[in-house]
């Protein structure tokens, strides 16, 4: 007796044509989408800038073969490199996540929508820069806040209900397939050319979360993003060649992603797209720490200066008790030695150490010199996490989204200090009010680390009004952020 499998081409898998519908057929029409991408520009593109005062960061950047300038190709802001868009997307892409400080999005699973950006800006420059050297107009930056808006939106809406971290993949893997659709729209790609780039986005390669755990966290946490991203401009080019896709992907038996990569289960979705996620995303404002922490931080904050009051230092606290969320709990919570930046700026306990002792919390708080001050290891093993099951709760409600941590203080002596609870961050939607002036200032100091004061005033200019900013010719904006 002999058993067979149909060869006949499946339809293609309901996912993808969503993904497509969406990007090709939606309008996005919401004035608060468009001011929040605003913001949004505005911030990753500063993180992007601090992030070039780290030779870290640097040493990645730049042409594979040194000196390699390509004709109409995207300029890289803050540089002086010009390269094809595939190259140039790692190098943006790497520069807004290196320090951890870009816009983020919590759910099942967690990421960073404004990574997409790498990809978006990339094409868009080139794009732009090949369409004027041959007569026609180019595309402005209305068409870059537009397609942020829908990257957002896919990678987000992807994450609300579908954990990639609990099969082990990171989410990346979302910045890929955002990335890969909305390029794909800006490169003009017909609706069967998008249905194939996607489907590819999914049969690609994925990354591990190794890089991102005890014991293995690394820097390539940096610059992973800026990979996905880049490798989405890769497979779009691929897909406007003419090259086949893959319509069931997702659902072949024995060799789809579903049967392969997420334990048999299909996607889930808690609302179809809009332009909810750029309404809704989290932007880290004041302090460059993983964002579950956000609220930690700002507790430890107040709670140094309360120390400070006291006539206290953290020499005389003898227990910190962490009341925190599960998220938080399976992400940053650790023990032991730290090994590097990339694994301090994932510790919990680190996290609300510095500011504690020190009154503050920068990114150049987790390089090595201020790690080797004994406090910090002292400190944290004085520190205790606990899960608090209505944090929890709240984290995953769609009508709050609360990253809630709460800190108790005990000294040596036996007093303890009242529980400090802080529910949301400065960069929720709740504090929009609050935290928007703040991100603008955050802007500026970035812009000030990379170019002189006169370039400084002729990029605010040009970027502070929204309108004025929209309808710029994108190879002008960025041209107003390269360096000689």
């Amino acid at each position: 007796m002999s058993s067979y499998s149909s060869n006949e081409r499946p339809e293609t898998d309901s996912v993808i044509t969503n993904i497509v519908n969406y990007v090709l057929d939606y309008r996005i029409t919401g004035e608060l989408a468009f001011k929040t991408a605003h913001y949004c520009l505005l911030d990753t593109l500063g993180c992007g800038f601090e992030a070039l005062t780290y030779p870290a960061c640097t040493k990645l950047l730049g042409p594979v073969v040194s000196g390699t300038i390509v004709p109409h190709g995207a300029k890289v802001p803050g540089t002086s490199y010009q390269l094809d868009p595939i190259h140039a997307a790692f190098n943006i892409g790497a520069m807004i996540r290196w320090l951890d400080f870009n816009d983020t999005w919590l759910a099942a699973e967690w990421g960073h929508p404004s990574d997409n950006l790498g990809g978006i800006l990339a094409t868009a420059d080139w794009l732009s820069r090949t369409a004027v050297a041959n007569g026609k107009p180019p595309l402005t930056v209305h068409d870059v806040l537009d397609a942020m808006i829908r990257a957002h939106e896919i990678q987000g809406i992807m994450a609300l209900e579908n954990s990639f971290n609990k099969v082990g993949l990171d989410h990346v893997i979302l910045v890929k397939l955002a990335s890969t659709a909305v390029v794909g729209k800006l490169l003009g790609l017909g609706r069967d050319e998008l249905v194939n780039a996607i489907s590819h986005a999914f049969v690609d390669g994925h990354s591990l979360r190794t890089y991102r755990h005890t014991p293995n966290t690394g820097s390539r946490k940096s610059w992973a993003a800026g990979d996905a991203t880049s490798r989405a401009v890769r497979l779009a080019l691929i897909a406007k060649t003419g090259e086949m896709g893959y319509p069931s992907v997702l659902t072949a038996n024995t060799w789809g992603f579903y049967d392969v990569l997420f334990k048999g289960n299909a996607f889930k979705f808690q609302r179809e797209y809009g332009s909810y996620v750029m309404e809704n995303v989290l932007f880290k404002i004041s302090f460059p720490a993983e964002f579950h922490s956000q609220t930690a931080v700002e507790a430890a904050m107040a709670l140094h200066h309360k120390l400070g009051q006291l006539g206290k230092t953290t020499e005389d606290i003898r227990h910190i008790r962490i009341r925190t969320h599960e998220a938080a709990i399976r992400i940053i919570d650790k023990k032991g030695p730290l090994h590097n930046p990339a694994d301090r700026d994932h510790c919990i306990q680190y996290m609300i150490a510095v500011p504690l002792i020190f009154g503050r919390l920068t990114a150049a708080d987790y390089e090595d010199n201020v790690a080797a001050d004994s406090r910090i290891d002292s400190l944290r093993a004085k520190m205790e996490t606990v899960e608090d099951s209505g944090f929890t709760h709240d984290y995953h409600d769609p009508n709050k989204r609360s990253i809630a941590n709460a800190l108790t203080i005990t000294f040596t002596d036996g007093t303890a200090l009242d529980e400090l609870v802080v529910e949301y961050p400065i960069g929720h939607k709740r504090r929009r009010e609050e935290g928007m002036p703040v991100l603008i200032e955050k802007y500026k100091t970035n812009l000030a680390r990379i170019f002189p004061e006169k370039q400084q005033q002729q990029i605010l200019e040009a970027s502070m009004d929204i309108d004025q900013l929209a309808a710029m010719p994108v190879n002008e904006f960025v041209d107003l952020m390269v360096t000689p």
